[in-house]
This record gives C-alpha cells, structure tokens and sequence, in this order.
C-alpha cells in the first residue's frame, strides 16, 4: 500500500499541466512548434487568472496562439512576435513585465497590499490592546460605601 500511495505523489508532483493547444493550432513544423510554445509560455491570457496562453482554454489564449504562429509563418523572430502582441495588448499580456514607468504599478502592487495588510492588522491589534486595557477608576470612600451596600445588603 505505502509504494502505491509514493507512486501516486510521484505522479502527481511531476505531472505538467495539460497544454490548451488543440492539434488544429500545431504547425507542422516542429522547430516552429517548439517556438511558438516557448513563446506561449511566456505571455499571459489576459482573461484568466495568470494562466499562460499554452495552458489556457479560454477563446482570446486560442486566438493568441493562433496569432503567434501565424508571425512565426511570417518569419518573425521569438521577439519580434513577442513585441507585436505585447503593442496590441500592453506590457500587461507579459507573465514577466519588464521593469519600467508604465509598470511600475504591477511591480509595486504585491508590496503596497502587503504593507496595508500589515497596517491593518497593527491598528486591529493596537485598538484591541488599548480596550481590552482598561483599568477600573479609584473609587472614593462614598462609592466604595454605597458598592459594599449593593453587595451586602444585609450589613454583613
């Protein structure tokens, strides 16, 4: 049974994740092939959540596949496609954005999230500590008086 169940983990660690291409899309090339799935792999389906156009079952991953065979046909280099979609769809369609002015922003964002999530915690913390806190006020000698009435009703 313990072999079995290390197989299977085996199995499921080493398992690559199933391509979206549809044989339709293949060129028969396979050099060619080879480039535009290292160029697939490199560009993002702008409606999924950070999925690789080569790993994407999604309608606009399946027209961008389509697109970057259709340049590699055209005799463009690896770059020269990467470039032609990225100034149709912005730095954004790159799983890797370069570092520059227009995509700061995406480069800054995990940071700022995770300062403000830091903040919020700290304020969340700093409130509770502060209520949690509070020390009861020094009773004068009439209050104690009237506090041990309450108490002792009989005088005790």
């Amino acid at each position: 049974m313990l072999p079995m169940l290390a197989l299977v983990m085996a199995l499921a660690f080493y398992a690559r994740p199933a391509y979206a291409v549809n044989p339709d899309e293949m060129l028969s090339d396979p050099a060619l092939e080879a480039r535009a799935r290292e160029i697939s792999e490199e560009l993002r389906c702008l409606v999924c959540q950070n999925q690789s156009i080569d790993d994407s079952d999604a309608d606009l991953a399946h027209d961008l596949r389509v697109l970057v065979r259709e340049r590699l046909l055209a005799g463009d280099t690896n770059q020269q496609a990467i470039n032609y979609i990225v100034a149709r769809y912005g730095d954004y369609v790159l799983l890797n954005p370069p570092l520059k002015p227009d995509t700061y922003i995406l480069w800054a964002s995990p940071f700022i999230l995770v300062g403000l999530a830091g903040l919020a915690v700290f304020g969340f913390y700093r409130r509770k500590k502060r209520e949690g806190r509070t020390t009861p006020a020094n009773l004068t000698d009439q209050e104690r008086k009237r506090l041990n009435e309450i108490l002792n009703p009989s005088g005790d």
